[in-house]
């Protein structure tokens, strides 16, 4: 009786994780591939299988189009298979090609212009910075947003803000000329420029008073047990005043912030991306699957709206790491499209052959990594 419990608890708790973690993965995943298949159709390629994860199929229909759609048994991705693709991630399949009749091959993803190609592609990646674009506007419009006036209610002792003269009561006026509104545009500021000084004009009781402060790189939780590295001045806004509210936004304004939020987004992912191969920032923040469940659990506990921005976030992570010039990704194919479009002819299926290869064994590499990354932090939780 008390195993059975303990299973039921185990199982309850999972599902907890499983299931955010599912839904998160399926919007991204199916937004990226209709991405890919719609600018496909618009070109005149002709897609063979539309899925949303990979290994045996679950459940799928096929279209009038002869598209098969379908739910596949591994959720850790999806494809969209094109005629004349060898395979899921399309390598182009030229004896196939060859042997088609002249009406398929017009259809085939090989037979078609590089442009068309290139463009088909490149749609997988700018359906993750839309469908981020519409995930913040959307939750923005009907949820508002959280904001608050760049008041300092205080100064953390020994700070950069310390040193430079900052005082509670202090509003931000601007930071290196540019307008700040909501205390947050500080801190997003501060974010984007590291360790760089920084020149700061705060209105005093009236007065115009010009500071220059230069944050510091301090390590930080991450609010979900992981350490990072971050730049900060020590200023902190007042939680217990009117300064914080919720702020209700139009259409335009909220596409606006979506877009705004999106850019500061990939931006900072760019970023980090930076830092970790400089060695300012850890690897081991890198996060795999595990963790991406273990997040998802924990975000959906603050409602629907926190685990759908998740998912904006997180499209976006997906975009960038797909627009990689690594050959099996969408960037790696990007990559030999403008050699294509530059010498006026594909490399050779050799050296594509090899890049394939290699391309493959370094997705292995980073999916290893991450999981290890994952299974560590589990260890030391």
């Amino acid at each position: 009786m008390e195993s059975g419990l303990g299973l039921g608890t185990l199982w309850s708790g999972g599902l907890v994780y499983i299931l955010p973690f599912l839904f998160v993965l399926t919007i991204i995943v199916f937004f990226h591939e209709l991405g890919h298949y719609l600018v496909a159709r618009w070109c005149g390629i002709r897609s063979l299988a539309f899925s949303v994860g990979f290994g045996p199929e679950i459940v799928g229909f096929d279209d009038r189009r002869g598209t098969r759609w379908k739910l596949s048994a591994i959720p850790l991705g999806g494809y969209v298979k094109f005629l004349g693709d060898e395979n899921a991630a399309s390598v182009p399949d030229r004896g196939a090609v060859d042997a088609m009749s002249e009406a398929e091959r017009r259809e085939a993803f090989p037979s078609a212009s590089v442009g068309r190609r290139a463009a088909t592609v490149a749609a997988g990646p700018i359906a993750n910075f839309i469908l981020a674009i519409v995930i913040f506007a959307g939750v923005a419009f009907f949820q508002g947003r959280t904001v608050a006036d760049p008041v300092v209610a205080d100064v953390v002792a020994d700070s950069p803000a310390a040193a430079a003269g900052f005082a509670p009561g202090d509003r931000i006026v601007s930071m290196d000329g540019q307008d700040v509104t909501y205390f947050s545009d500080l801190q997003n500021y501060v974010m984007a420029h590291g360790e760089h000084p920084i020149t700061v004009v705060v209105d005093r009781g009236g007065r115009t008073v010009d500071l220059e402060v230069t944050p510091r790189i301090e390590a930080r939780d991450d609010g979900f047990g992981k350490t990072i590295n971050l730049p900060v001045i020590g200023l902190v806004a007042d939680g217990q005043t009117s300064s914080f509210r919720t702020e209700e936004l139009g259409p335009v304004e909220a596409l606006s912030y979506g877009v705004e939020q999106t850019w500061f987004v990939t931006a900072r992912t760019v970023d980090f991306i930076g830092q970790v191969i400089t060695g300012r920032q850890s690897a081991d923040q890198i996060g795999g699957p595990i963790r991406i469940a273990q997040v998802s659990g924990e975000v959906s506990g603050f409602g629907l709206g926190a685990l759908l921005n998740l998912a904006a976030l997180l499209s976006v992570s997906i975009g960038l790491l797909n627009l990689l010039p690594i050959p099996m990704l969408d960037g790696g194919h990007l990559l030999f499209y403008a050699f294509e479009a530059i010498r006026g002819r594909p490399l050779s299926e050799n050296l594509q052959e090899v890049g394939f290869r290699i391309g493959l064994a370094l997705v292995m590499m980073l999916m290893v990594f991450a999981f290890w990354n994952d299974l560590s932090g589990l260890a030391g939780a």
